[in-house]
Formats: C-alpha cells, structure tokens, sequence
C-alpha cells in the first residue's frame, strides 16, 4: 500500500487554507530551536506565522502518525458495523487493529478511532486542540495519540485502545461486579497524577473537562485521561485566570468557573473532588432518578464528608464495607477540600497526590467474603432493555441541559446505537455541546 507522506507544515496549512489566504509576503528565516518548546492552538492562529511554518521542527520526536484515509478505512475494516464501539458529540468511534505490515516503526496493536463530525469549524478546532496538546504530552496517565488524519474534510484521531472503556461505564454500570476500594484508589491516584503533570508543566495546561467518562481505563486499571477537545493553555505572567466561554459538564464545573468564566488550574481540582466523591459514593454527580435533594451529589454529600458519624451513610453500599475505613476518612476529607466554594483553599493536584500516595496501601479491610448474587437471565435480560429504553428517553430530555454550552443550540448526527462511547469506552459524552470560538 502506497503511503502517502506528510509534514506538520502541510498538514496546518492545509487545515486552515479555506479560512486564511495565504500571505504573499517572502518567508522570515527562522533558526531552528535548540530545545522542544511546546506549542498551543493560539500560535496556529495564522498559518503564515513564522511558528506555523517551522512547526514540524517544534514537534520534532513526536512521534504521531499522519494516516491516509485509506489506511484507518483498512484498519477499521471500512468503518464496519462490527467494529462500532459508539457515537459522542463529535462523531463515531470504531475499534480498529493496526499490523506490524502498515508501516515501519508502527508495532501491531489494536486501536480506538474517532471520526470528527465536522458540521461547521467548531469540531475542527477541537480536532486541533487534541492533536496539539496529546502530540506533544506524553505521561502514563494520559491517552496515547498514535496519529491523525486530515485529508480534504476528513478529521479523524487514533488513539491507543483501553479495553476496560471509561470508569463511568465500571462505576456506574448496573450487574458488573463492583470495583474494590484498592482498585478505586489506584484510580484516583493515577488520574490526579496526570492533572498534576498538565498543570506543573512548563507551559501549564487546564483539562477542563474532569470526570469519569474521560477517564479511560486499560486492561488492569490504569487510568488514563483522555478527550483534550476543551483543554486550554493555562495563564501567563501576571494574569490569575483565562477568560473563556463557559464550557463543561453539570455536576462536574466549578462554581466559580460557571459564575464568572475565570478559568484556572483550581477548576480542575473541583472536577477532581467530585469524581473523588463518585468513587467514594458510588453515585453520579448528577442523578435525576433519586429524590430531589439527593439529585446533586456535591450539594447532598459535601455537608456530610467531614463528619466521620455519617461517613458510613456516603459510602458506596457495593463495596459491602469492604474497604479501608482509615482510608475512607482520609479520601472523604481531601474530597470536602477540593470542593471547596472558595478555589484558594482547594490543594493542588501536587498535594493531592501525595495524599491519595498511602491511601492505596490500607490493610484495614474488614475481614469477610465479598457476595455478588447475579440476577436469573431472564430477570437480566428485561432490566437491560429497560435501562436502555430509560437511557436513550433521558437522553432526548435532557440533550441541551447537561452542558454549558452559553446558550447556544447544537444539533448532532443521530447516532447508530443508543449506547454512547461515553457509557461504553469514555472517548467523548454523547450530550457534549461545544460553542464557537471557546
């Protein structure tokens, strides 16, 4: 198979070239940087710059494939029915498998590729903020990008696959066996791992969008932060905040972030703190099938996470009091100051890992067998049809609501099944509304 080469110089600029002409004036000699020096979606705001042109030399050892149409159409066996895993707010995703025959330096492994839809400039941007930030930053608890493809209006990203899908689908799932505490707290630790990487980088980056359907998990939990479409660059100099539209998830965003619009590395810490209280709880941040007061799990259990009478009443029922009470009060404790109203007495991710560190290692479990009974096939089987019909119902209710998106109405493709990647593998939220020019 023929294999069709690109450079990040072509692949920018053909990007934008139906936004910006060109400029005609002679190209600036620029010299080549002695060291990497990351880039952010702000610098590739006109594709004349001198930085746009010399952006194959600033992510030099990147090490991101550029794909051929072609080639995702052979790896995903043309998009195939059977290889669909869901559809978020920016497209389809498809499981794929990529031979060591592809390409040299490229190794066998199986894949997850999402196909943006590009019903207007908004999921381009995205497309590019992803393939900015994730081609630049490499951790253990951050999804790999393999590569890209951007040919004509195609937009599509490769990631590496995680087979055990997003913790939303794990936590949350009705007849899975539930996650023991250690396993919760591996969970917790590496993901506040990852955002503390981001933001005590060199050039600091805000996630934006913490919660548990972009963090994926591979096969022995192992998360890994995923979906950097509403990343921004963090503020600069003497600036506190970076003022943007506000964008995220109900039940995730920080109220400040949704008050004003200021966004900083402590709206991340509040993300944190609610998916920290999700782990704990076993509940989701925001449940409209539970009674009224308990609909917002911040607003129902904050008042109670500092008061070790009611610890036990928060507690996920699943874990059958399998679990480190030590442990628990500690976690519940650091919960109640992420989410804190007040964003400068939440820690920083730095100090949250360092107090998840020993919470893993608790041997005080109480002693006793864990029983999972599992229901009769027939039972089974009419409670999955009907939380299904419940889930695509809810979904046609509330899409629209779920997200802040400032007002602003966007209407997606129908997706080709009810179940969403998000439920299933994490990639993106089916209901993720994203405004122009955030």
């Amino acid at each position: 198979m023929a294999i069709k080469k690109h450079t990040w110089i072509s692949i920018v600029t053909s990007c934008y070239k139906s936004e910006v002409q060109p400029s005609r004036k002679p190209k600036k000699l620029v010299a080549k940087q002695s060291s990497f020096q990351r880039i952010s979606i702000t610098d590739l705001s006109n594709p004349s710059s001198t930085l746009s042109e010399d952006l194959s030399i600033s992510l030099a050892g990147s090490n991101i494939h550029v794909f051929t149409l072609a080639e995702l159409k052979v790896i995903t066996q043309n998009f195939s029915s059977s290889n669909f895993l869901g559809e978020g707010g920016f497209g389809p995703v498809h499981k794929g498998f990529i031979d060591d025959k592809l390409r040299p330096g490229l190794k066998a492994q199986p894949v997850a590729v999402k196909l943006l839809d590009l019903d207007g400039t908004q999921g381009h941007r995205e497309w590019l903020t992803e393939v900015i930030f994730l081609g630049q930053l490499r951790h253990p608890h951050l999804v790999k990008l393999i590569g890209y493809c951007c040919e004509d209006e195609h937009r599509l990203l490769v990631y590496e696959y995680m087979p055990r899908g997003s913790l939303e689908n794990q936590l949350f799932r009705r007849y899975s066996v539930s996650l023991p505490w250690s396993t919760r707290m591996k969970i917790a630790l590496g993901a506040a791992k990852g955002l503390s990487f981001l933001h005590e980088a060199e050039k600091p980056v805000i996630y934006r969008d913490f919660k548990a359907s972009n963090i994926l998990l591979d096969s022995d939990y192992t998360p890994k932060l995923s979906d950097f479409g509403l990343a921004k660059d963090g503020p600069e100099g003497d600036d506190t905040h970076v003022s943007t539209r506000v964008m995220g998830t109900q039940g995730y965003a920080a109220p400040e972030y949704i008050m004003t619009g200021h966004l900083t590395a402590m709206s991340d810490v509040y993300s944190f703190g609610v998916v920290l209280l999700e782990l704990l709880t076993g509940r989701r941040s925001v449940d409209k099938n539970r009674p009224h007061r308990e609909q917002n799990l911040v607003e129902w259990a904050r008042p109670m996470l500092n008061d070790s009478r009611k610890l036990g009443r928060l507690m996920d029922p699943r874990l059958e009091g399998q679990y480190s009470e030590t442990g628990a009060k500690k976690a519940a404790a650091l919960a109640y100051q992420c989410l804190s109203h007040r964003p400068k007495q939440r820690p920083t991710m730095s100090t949250v890992v360092k107090t998840l560190e020993p919470l893993k290692d608790f041997d005080d479990l109480p002693i006793g067998p864990f029983v999972f009974t599992f229901p009769n096939e027939t039972q089974f089987c009419k409670e999955e049809l009907r939380e299904g019909g419940e889930a695509l119902k809810q979904s046609k209710k509330e899409n629209g609501h779920h997200h802040y998106h400032n007002g602003h109405k966007h209407h997606h493709k129908s997706p080709k099944s009810p179940n969403s990647y998000s439920e299933r593998n994490g990639l993106n939220s089916p209901l993720h509304h994203r405004a122009r020019g955030a």
